[in-house]
């Protein structure tokens, strides 16, 4: 191929990286796919690409954004556009290469024999537009198509309502609305899709919310997302295609990405102009040079490198492909959806074809799966993505305080396990048939008593606080959300004759649906009461340490128990009926609530009490790694992290599309679980304590930089059964570190 101009002096500086470990990281291709299963994932943390190139066709991408919600609260996606050359450079076979740049967050495409073509599709980090370009040794033709599938009225069918989960029992059809394109203009291709319709006031009423319903917005209603394609060269040809006015050696498409609540479909077409003006007024090399500067921080924030053994490399890229992949829907409106993210595709389920709306278990959000991705922010540096997930919940705080206050009489706040973004049940598991129920009655059992999800958001807020110093967000979001829950716990429930609070009914996570003093909702409050008191007095003020103080005092003691004649913890003190799911509720005592583990009082009961557990395994959200690797067990937390990122979804070609497992393709809290139980083998906090290589494995050598609380920032390598560099940022926090011996 011959030297190509400007465009390739970009591709060559953006992808040089000097040799760096991460590039061997890089996915690469040498053949297209076979369909949408076949693509790679990109995204700026709000807006997601899935692009493949089909066989002897043309260059394709799913296009998805993180509040892309409609009228029946499904994240859908935005529509997909296609990339048509001529000559065709993806012939059967001609040659061929695909490249997953991490560095610069960037798929590289070069193809074709006697006119060969380098293609580069990426998403501003920095903007909300998606960029597609390509160069030629000869000139050629191009177009650039805009694919709608949601082009008319239609009822979701049995099967496909998993995808609309919460409305599968609905004593009424569920439609899905057509989405709308709009007159050509000024050669720009413009589409949406507006929700004319909502099931939020239906599930304010069913709810018995109907009354707060009155005097908010409904969050789905006139809802518009979509966008502006648009290209150098560019005319239209027909309603949903621009295509070259003459033959050209380059090519340019842009897709600007809007979602906005406006009062009419003239406002949203107004803005989604101003918005491309806004972004075009860079030019477009500025711009990828800011693109890739983003990238560049970002990866320079952390990283962990294994080699030395058989499994290590799995592990590493692994771990890296899974920290790019959050990293993509990290930092947009709404929390990442562990059941595909918005890199879900075409799916079939029992023979059945869906589009790539579909996604097991819809759009509400399940607090013990939703939190996976989180816990390993802190320590890769990438605090800022908490913070939708903290947004959320901090934005339904409100709504939940008036339904506390409506079901139960009291005051505080509480959020159910399974909820929708607004913080409202999802309605199927609320119960549709709600004669002789009180508002207050949960049909569905799984979720019936089931509180705690509270408790561990703000364990990860005290996180979020300990790694950042961020004293604005502990006085205002972490102490506002801690004074709702915790006055829920203190209102909600009983004294025992001791004095102790007595949580009942209650249940232990899913699987133990009746029981007293369930061991996750006991191990939270002393958790979070014993962070929350250890908070500085300039945070704090003595009305708060007074209340904290008597809740804890008033929290019981972790039950125990006696399994196969050893003392072990338990899921609770009293369990009224048999198990229902496959969790291990009594080891939330070591994750999330890290109150036994390395360097800890009782290390041995909880480790018989991790061999005694019920349920055994490390995929989707199960986190046996995780609770090995803060036990010190390096030896099984080695197996499971190494088994976990060998595991992915057969029928995915991307290498972490992990699942479906419980969940979804690509299953997040998989490849999370994974990322968390590698950092937790290498280094575990605790306080202003730095405990390293607490659950190593001595085969495995390491280059790695991780963040710790206080700002503090440790770079080492291991190697060869020695530590052969240590770097601390700032000096004086080297004196916290206690070096382990791996295993």
């Amino acid at each position: 191929m011959q030297a190509l101009s400007v465009f390739s002096l970009l591709l060559a500086a953006a992808s040089s990286g000097e040799g760096s470990p991460l590039d061997a990281c890089n996915v690469v291709w040498d053949a297209p796919s076979h369909d949408s299963s076949g693509s790679m994932p990109l995204g700026n943390g709000d807006i997601g690409l899935n692009v493949w190139v089909e066989e002897g066709g043309d260059l394709l991408s799913y296009i998805s954004k993180t509040d892309a919600w409609d009228e029946n609260a499904r994240l859908v996606k935005l529509g997909r556009i296609r990339v048509k050359l001529t000559p065709n450079p993806f012939a059967k076979g001609a040659p061929y290469s695909q490249s997953l740049l991490l560095r610069d967050g960037v798929v590289e495409i070069k193809a074709g024999a006697e006119a060969p073509i380098v293609l580069r599709v990426w998403v501003d980090a920095t903007r909300p537009i998606v960029r597609i370009e390509a160069e030629g040794a000869q000139p050629f033709e191009a177009s650039v198509s805009l694919e709608m599938w949601r082009t008319q009225e239609r009822v979701l069918g049995k099967e496909e309502l998993f995808s609309a989960y919460g409305m599968a029992e609905a004593p009424h059809p569920v439609i899905v609305m057509p989405d709308t394109l709009a007159p050509i203009h000024d050669n720009r291709v413009t589409w949406y899709h507006r929700n004319v319709k909502s099931i939020w006031p239906e599930s304010m009423k069913l709810q018995g919310m109907d009354a707060w319903a009155q005097d908010a917005t409904d969050p789905l209603l006139n809802r518009t997302y979509g966008g502006m394609i648009e290209g150098d060269g560019l005319a239209a040809r027909g309603d949903t295609t621009l295509a070259s006015e003459k033959l050209s050696k380059t090519f340019r498409a842009t897709i600007t990405v809007l979602t906005a609540q406006t009062a009419n479909e003239k406002e949203w077409l107004e803005r989604v102009a101003e918005l491309r003006d806004s972004v075009h007024a860079v030019d477009w090399n500025t711009a990828f040079d800011q693109h890739r500067a983003w990238w560049r921080a970002f990866w320079d924030r952390s990283w962990i490198r294994v080699t030395g053994a058989a499994d290590t490399d799995t592990v590493t890229r692994g771990y890296t492909l899974q920290r790019y992949v959050t990293a993509c829907a990290g930092r947009g409106a709404y929390p990442i959806k562990f059941n595909g993210s918005i890199f879900t595709v075409d799916a079939t389920e029992k023979d059945k074809h869906f589009d790539a709306d579909y996604r097991r278990w819809g759009g509400p959000y399940w607090f013990q799966n939703t939190r996976l991705p989180y816990w390993s922010m802190p320590a890769s540096g990438d605090t800022e993505m908490m913070l939708p997930l903290f947004r959320m919940y901090l934005d339904a705080l409100p709504f939940a305080q008036v339904r506390t206050k409506t079901y139960f009489n009291h005051d505080g706040a509480f959020f159910p396990e399974t909820m929708y973004f607004w913080g409202g049940y999802a309605n199927d598991n609320y119960g549709w048939k709600r004669e002789g129920h009180p508002a207050a009655y949960i049909d569905n059992t799984y979720i019936r008593y089931y509180y705690s999800g509270a408790l561990e958001l703000l364990a990860l807020m005290l996180e979020y606080h300990a790694y950042t110093n961020d004293n604005a967000f502990a006085t205002s979001s972490l102490l506002s959300l801690a004074d709702a829950v915790l006055q829920f716990y203190d209102q909600h429930y009983p004294r025992d004759t001791s004095g102790k609070l007595l949580l009942k009914p209650g249940q232990s996570l899913e699987t133990w649906q009746q029981v007293v003093n369930p061991a996750p909702d006991i191990a939270g409050l002393r958790y979070v009461l014993d962070r929350l008191l250890a908070l500085p007095d300039d945070l704090v003020d003595e009305s708060h340490r007074a209340a904290w103080t008597k809740l804890r005092n008033e929290a019981p003691g972790l039950p125990r128990r006696e399994v196969e004649g050893v003392t072990v913890l338990s899921p609770a003190q009293e369990i009224l009926e048999k198990a229902k799911n496959a969790e291990n509720p009594e080891l939330y005592a070591i994750f999330p609530y890290r109150l036994y583990g390395v360097g800890k009082p009782d290390l041995e009961l909880a480790r018989r009490t991790f061999e005694k557990r019920m349920v055994k395994g490390a995929k989707g959200w199960q986190q046996d790694d995780t609770q090995a690797a803060l036990l010190g067990l390096a030896a099984q937390a080695r197996d499971y992290v190494a088994k976990r990122f060998a595991t992915k979804d057969e029928g995915s070609r991307f290498p972490a599309f992990w699942g479906p497992n419980f969940d979804w393709i690509p299953d997040q809290d998989h490849g999370a679980n994974g990322v968390m139980a590698l950092q937790t083998m290498l280094l575990q906090c605790e306080g202003r304590a730095i405990r390293m290589f607490p659950a190593w494995p001595k085969d495995w050598d390491v280059d790695f930089k991780l963040n710790a609380p206080f700002d503090t920032v440790v770079e080492g390598v291991y190697r060869g059964g020695k530590v052969e560099h240590l770097k601390v940022t700032p000096l004086d926090r080297r004196s916290a570190l206690d070096i382990l011996e791996p295993q």
